[in-house]
């Protein structure tokens, strides 16, 4: 299908994108990468009256820097980028390994991080990513804001963004060069949205398990973190028995919906399944010893 008529920007400055999200309030669409916001248009999901391309914006907001505590990813950053990046190959591995599930390489090659976590989609998979890192988001309307990615992911297609600020950047925590990590996915066929995803870090401590952060995608109508199981893992020592009790914590929370890639009860158990071997996988990472 073809998208309904708009009018296109091309604003040089963070200052004009925001004057015009504030003239034109809902009406207007932010365009990073295309690779949500077209398709949506041509299927007349949505039909925003004007669009402001962020792409003369790219050298400013398209960076990856470690310093310090954090490491921080501009939003114009490109999924390719991430998934090449020898920076985060060897700061925080999961990222790239991530980036290489989503899409197909023309989607890879184009779309950006910050318009993914933006877009909001239940079943994409940077959102899962960036809440199981504690990630925070810096928004833009003239001053910044911070929504650390617990608070930022209100429902489908909706975030903490309000229609005048503009997503620049994302700050994650550097995580101890030893730590367990894990990205699963579980996907018809390559290149599709999940239908479950999970995103897993352990961090060991004298031979426990320190703490750790699971977050689960595609099987609720936002990514959650499964807190009652990150909770009987803290402190333990990582066996099969606990592993299963913490899979089926993070089924039992699992909201998900039938449609065409499969039923409620199939999706269940696939998020107890793929759980189960994410955090298998994280813990085997740390070396720690799985009884």
């Amino acid at each position: 299908m073809i998208p309904k008529s708009f009018e296109y920007f091309e604003p040089k400055t963070l200052s004009e994108v925001v004057g015009f999200l504030k003239k034109h309030k809902e009406n207007a669409k932010v365009l990073a990468g295309g690779h949500s916001l077209i398709p949506m248009m041509k299927l007349r999901l949505a039909a925003p009256q004007y669009i402001i391309n962020l792409e003369p914006l790219r050298k400013s907001l398209s960076y990856i820097k470690v310093g310090g505590k954090s490491i921080r990813i501009g939003a114009l950053v490109r999924h390719a980028e991430i998934e090449h990046s020898q920076i985060l190959k060897r700061e925080l591995p999961i990222l790239p390994a991530a980036a290489e599930w989503i899409g197909d390489m023309q989607v890879r090659n184009m779309g950006t991080i910050g318009g993914s976590v933006a877009h909001s989609d239940p079943a994409s998979d940077w959102p899962v990513v960036m809440l199981s890192l504690n990630a925070v988001f810096t928004l833009y309307s003239g001053k910044k804001r911070k929504v650390p990615a617990s608070k930022f992911f209100i429902g489908p297609f909706t975030t903490a963004i309000k229609p005048y600020e503009v997503l620049t950047e994302i700050e994650i925590p550097r995580l101890p060069k030893r730590h367990g990590w894990s990205w699963k996915k579980f996907e018809r066929k390559a290149g599709d949205f999940a239908t479950v995803n999970v995103a897993t870090l352990i961090l060991p401590k004298d031979g426990h398990i320190g703490s750790a952060s699971i977050a689960v995608g595609s099987v609720h109508y936002r990514p959650y973190r499964v807190t009652e199981g990150e909770r009987l893992l803290k402190g333990a020592k990582p066996d099969l028995e606990l592993v299963e009790r913490v899979a089926e914590s993070a089924a039992s929370m699992a909201e998900p919906t039938s449609d065409l890639r499969g039923s409620a009860e199939y999706k269940r158990h696939v998020t107890k399944v793929f759980v189960k071997r994410s955090l298998i996988e994280a813990i085997e990472r740390a070396n720690l010893n799985l009884r």
